[in-house]
Formats: structure tokens, sequence, C-alpha cells
């Protein structure tokens, strides 16, 4: 006998689950662990692996890259069961598994903590418990301080919850060395620098979407002008603090130069989504085409700043 048609109210909507088809994508429970945000979450990781002294392991290096991407996978299934309800109204994440039905909430926070305790068991096997620590606090600073916590309660969620992604240089770090030192703890600043422009560019041109969300964004407490000085702002603070290495003798030349021309071209960015001219509502006449530039110049800035690490260790 087939199991019924049933509904279940997901924030202010009601979704109709079909069992015979919930949870038989594959791909479904493959978008649950956001992709794209692993991809360069694990490679600053891989950074952080590369760039430590001694010897490393091949096996336990592969291993520690396979727990920091199921720890951030894990973490986003969270985020994506917690989100659920405001996944439903924002027109950027309305397709996701949860508010399109396609999932089940409960089984996807079992499916989130799985992956994560998993994560934390492996890297306390394989590496050592101070790097096993990290990665679990990055899991519950993600889900708990930053989901659950920061992200419906202030405009600042973004400065203060950028940390959940800046882990990953160090548990790369103290998965070879078991301890920490001031460099990777630079890398972990850059980070935390580098996500308040990366994202407030985005919540420029997400705005409404935040806003009928109830998402108390910078641009939707603050305004859009509040906004992109704050970028300008936090991008040549961030252009400061990546030359630390530089400053603290851990790069050359290599480093140095690529840091100088990824920083110019950040904060040209900068520049030109704060002139971007606007309409009395604060919204932008152009549709925030260079908040849009500007959010895709922020991600190839990160990975080819860390990319330029990995050059000049070899060199």
């Amino acid at each position: 006998m087939s199991q019924s048609i049933s509904d279940e109210v997901v924030g202010s909507k009601r979704i109709r689950f079909d069992p015979a088809l919930v949870g038989s994508d594959l791909r479904d429970w493959f978008i649950l662990l956001k992709p794209r945000v692993i991809s360069l979450v694990v490679f600053t990781g891989v950074v952080g692996i590369i760039l430590a002294p001694g010897h490393v392991n091949p096996f336990i290096a592969l291993v520690s890259i396979l727990c920091i991407c199921l720890a951030s996978g894990g973490a986003g299934a969270i985020n994506m069961w917690y989100d659920r309800d405001i996944d439903q109204i924002m027109q950027r994440t309305i397709t996701r598994p949860l508010p399109a039905g396609r999932l089940r909430p409960s089984d996807a926070l079992i499916y989130g903590i799985g992956v994560s305790v998993l994560s934390v068991v492996l890297m306390f096997l394989a590496t050592n418990i101070l790097t096993a620590f990290i990665l679990a606090f990055s899991i519950f600073f993600y889900s708990v301080i930053y989901t659950i916590w920061l992200k419906r309660s202030t405009p600042q969620n973004i400065v203060i919850g950028g940390a959940a992604g800046a882990f990953p240089p160090l548990i790369g770090w103290t998965s070879v060395t078991g301890t920490l030192d001031l460099f990777p703890v630079i890398l972990f600043s850059i980070i935390f620098l580098w996500t308040p422009p990366h994202f407030w560019s985005l919540a420029l041109y997400a705005c409404k979407d935040y806003g009928k969300a109830g998402i108390p964004m910078l641009p939707v407490v603050k305004g859009a002008r509040h906004t992109r000085w704050q970028i300008l702002i936090y991008t040549i603070i961030l252009a400061i603090v990546s030359l630390l290495p530089v400053y603290f003798g851990y790069t050359s030349y290599i480093y140095t130069i690529a840091a100088i021309l990824l920083n110019l071209g950040f904060i040209y960015m900068a520049i030109k989504v704060l002139l971007e001219k606007q309409t009395l509502e604060g919204l932008s006449l152009n549709n925030d085409k260079a908040a849009r530039h500007s959010f895709r110049y922020s991600l190839i800035y990160l990975f080819f700043l860390f990319f330029a690490l990995i050059i000049d260790h070899f060199v």
C-alpha cells in the first residue's frame, strides 16, 4: 500500500510532500551541502595545509580536506534547515530543496548533524584534538551563532558571522602541526575582513529579498548609501591586513605584487559601488550593476590572493 501525500507548514506556506518523491533525487542532498560555498572554503583550508611547516602526510592531508568539506556541507545543511521559512520568501532561494518541498525538514536536519558529527570524529581520529575542536567550533559558529542567533537579530550579522568561513586555514595548519601560529591567524583575519564587503555587495542587489524575509541586512536597516561606505572602509582595512604576511616576512615579492594588484582592483570596485547613482529610495538606477561586479570580483580576489600564497611558497 503506497503512502499518501501529506502537507507540512514551512514558515507561512503550506508545502505538499509526496513520500514517493521526497528525497529521491540525489542532487537535492548534494545541493543541501551548499557545494558552491564548499569549494572556496576547502581551497583556503588546502592553503593552510600547504603553508604549514613540517612534513605533510598525503593521506592525513586528504582526510583533513575531506573533513573540512564535510563540516562545511553539514553546517550548510543545518543552515538550510533553519532558514527554510525565509528561503521560501526570497526569490534567489525559493527553488532550494526544502522550500520547494523536495526534502523534509526533519530529514535535512538529521542529515546536516550526521555529516557534521562524522567530519569531527574523522578529523579527531586522523589528526589531533586541537584541529577537531576548531572544526567543531566552526560548525557551531556557523550553525548556531550566525544562522540561529546573529542573522535575524543584527545588521552586524555578517561582520561577526564572517568568522565562520575564516576557520579553514587554521584547521588546515593545525592538522599538520598540531599547534597555532601567527601566520594562519593572519589568514583567518583576511577572510574575516573579506566577508563583509563580499556579502554586503550581494545584499545591495538582493536588498528587496532580504527586506521581504525580514532579515536585518545592512542595506535594509541602514540603507544603501551607508552600506556602500562600509564596503569601501572594510575593503581598505582588508587591503592593509592582506599585506601583513609581507610585513612579518612570511612571503616574498610574488605574493606582494599579487596582493597589491588584487587590492587595487578591489578598492576600485568598492569606489565604483560607492559612486553608483541612486534614486531617492536608495536603489540604484542601473540595478546595482557595480555591486554585482564587486561581488563577483570578491570571489576572484580571495581565490587568487590565496593562490598567490601557494605560488610564493614553492618559488
